[in-house]
């Protein structure tokens, strides 16, 4: 399987981008990203970690039936990148948030460790250039 993604400089140091397999879809990348509907291109990365992850877990989710007693599940990404050129992500520790009532936390730890030990691929990719740290934490109301 291959991914494919077009960059057009639009001026300055924006570039708009498309998905050739999704065509209404258009994202602006800019290195600065002073305008509301630009992105940096490091913090998407980020997104992508944790999309991978997400999505990961809430397949898992539902097939260990555990979407009704999740009311709230978030991820929280920070990182730190290295003070040299180029700059890169060193240190990435990636919190998973599970809010709800009567929490399976068993269960939960288990997509999440399913999750970042053999599913997301985009986990595996940043383990190769940074420090990757998980944390979950579990709310209950």
């Amino acid at each position: 399987m291959t991914h494919e993604t077009i960059l057009q400089w639009t001026g300055n140091d924006n570039f708009k981008t498309s998905f050739p397999a999704k065509t209404t879809n258009i994202l602006h990348i800019d290195v600065s990203a002073e305008t509301a509907n630009t992105y940096n291109p490091k913090p998407l990365m980020l997104a992508a970690l944790g999309g991978c992850s997400a999505v990961d877990i809430t397949s898992l989710m539902r097939k260990m039936r555990l979407e009704k007693s999740v009311s709230q599940f978030e991820i929280h990404i920070e990182a730190t990148l290295t003070t040299e050129h180029p700059k890169t992500y060193n240190y990435v520790k990636v919190n998973y948030i599970f809010t709800g009532n009567k929490l399976d936390e068993t269960k939960l730890t288990k997509a999440v460790n399913l999750s970042k030990d053999r599913y997301c691929g985009v986990m595996e990719m940043f383990r190769q250039f940074a420090k990757v740290e998980t944390v979950i934490i579990f709310k209950t109301v």
